[in-house]
């Protein structure tokens, strides 16, 4: 896991467009990328005193005009939900195309089935022996959707398979309880086996999960690898979620650089991205994520793609940003996305970000490249309603940047 840091001067802050009063205070740190010891660190950047002033809405590139888009791969087939209808995630009007590694896996031929035809069968003793297992995961659980509550995490042994693939064929909730963390894959883990001398940077294992609604996961006090991830942490090896629902998930609610209420990742092989695709992380009132920073999603030094999804109602609630202002814990960037590291990139594309709120900067996406070198575009997507209540910057409604030029937005709605 690697540590990053920046020092970040008033020049840097006026040439990015960022509006910070308390911008131009120097940190230092060094780079502790090329070592493969497990361990989990924090990034500094300027610590903002006050809110920016940034338009209230932003038309971008042509919005409102027709845009030529390539035709996106088929979803997943929408089976049954509790509710009767299809399993609701995703964004039906996205059009962004999906490449193969973006999309579900063939699960007709798995390795393993949990639960022999009830609800009663399909328990969380059976959920955290398959995953350990590994392989592709199928349920049969009855004609009916199940919630299966955890009593327990569902751990990666990663010497157990190359891939593990956990799907719920769309009727199946993994729940935390709202006591524990649901799902965990850990390369630099020794408790699960370390590997490779290179823990990481290594190929395996690849980690999907897909057709499958993780509710009421909660990391809270838990410490691994620097805490946060509620409903899924992952380090190392690939990840991937397609058609996945996550509702509900919490992580700790201060700290200068945890995050992710729904995911948490930290390294991927040779910096590949995380896929999210056809996804949906809160989507209702009541029902999205709550953590320190990154109500959805967060990493350090992690890319992502973020593909025909709906990021809504997730909320960054930390207090102090990072590093830490004097006198208070840190935290509260990234309403739905808070992203850190150094050379990175993040695409969001054919996706709905809305009505997320940040305490301190990004109402909807949080990024910061440490050394300038990342970059974000935005492509046929509508961030609209996602306030900043401490910084933002300037022009980009919603968004907190520091990087490489500015964001790349097209045919896209910020506002």
């Amino acid at each position: 896991m690697s540590s990053t840091r920046a020092a970040l001067s008033l020049l840097g802050c006026l040439t990015t467009g960022v509006l910070l009063a308390g911008c131009g205070t120097p940190s230092g740190g060094a780079d502790a990328s090329a070592g493969p010891t497990p361990s989990a660190g924090s990034t500094t950047r300027p610590t903002p005193t006050a809110a920016a002033a940034t338009p209230s809405a932003a038309v971008v590139a042509g919005i409102g005009k027709p845009a030529s888009r390539p035709r996106r791969t088929a979803p997943p087939t929408r089976p049954a939900t509790a509710s009767g209808g299809p399993l609701d995630a995703g964004n039906p009007a996205g059009h962004a195309a999906v490449p193969a590694e973006a999309s579900a896996v063939d699960t007709s031929h798995p390795a393993r089935t949990i639960g022999h035809g009830t609800a009663a069968s399909c328990t969380s003793a059976a959920v955290v022996a398959a995953v350990a297992a590994g392989g592709v995961i199928t349920f049969s659980c009855g004609p009916r959707p199940v919630v299966i509550t955890m009593a327990a995490t569902a751990k990666v042994v990663n010497a157990a398979a190359p891939r593990v693939v956990l799907d719920g064929g769309g009727k199946v909730t993994l729940s935390g309880g709202g006591k524990r963390r649901i799902l965990y894959m850990d390369t630099c883990d020794q408790a699960q086996g370390w590997t490779t001398s290179h823990c990481q940077d290594q190929s395996e294992p690849e980690l999907t999960v897909q057709n499958i609604t993780f509710a009421d996961g909660n990391s809270t006090g838990d410490t691994a690898e620097g805490g946060g991830g509620g409903a899924i942490l992952v380090r190392g090896g690939r990840f991937k979620a397609v058609h996945t629902r996550f509702v509900r998930n919490r992580c700790d609610s201060t700290g200068p650089d945890l995050g992710g209420a729904a995911i948490r990742v930290l390294d991927q092989y040779h910096g590949l991205p995380v896929y999210i695709t056809d996804s949906t992380f809160g989507g209702a009132p009541g029902e999205g994520g709550s953590c320190s920073n990154g109500g959805a999603l967060s990493s350090i030094g992690v890319s992502w793609v973020v593909l025909n999804s709906v990021l809504s109602y997730n909320n960054a609630i930390g207090d102090g940003a990072n590093p830490a202002r004097g006198g208070t814990p840190g935290g509260g960037s990234g309403g739905a996305i808070y992203t850190d590291g150094n050379q990175y990139t993040v695409r969001v594309a054919g996706s709905v970000i809305k009505h997320n709120d940040a305490k301190e900067g990004g109402g909807a996406l949080f990024y910061v490249s440490n050394d300038h070198s990342g970059t974000l575009a935005i492509e046929s997507s509508t961030l609209t309603g996602n306030p900043s209540h401490g910084f933002s910057t300037a022009g980009y409604p919603g968004i907190f940047f520091i990087g490489a030029g500015r964001p790349r937005v097209s045919a896209s709605t910020l506002g």
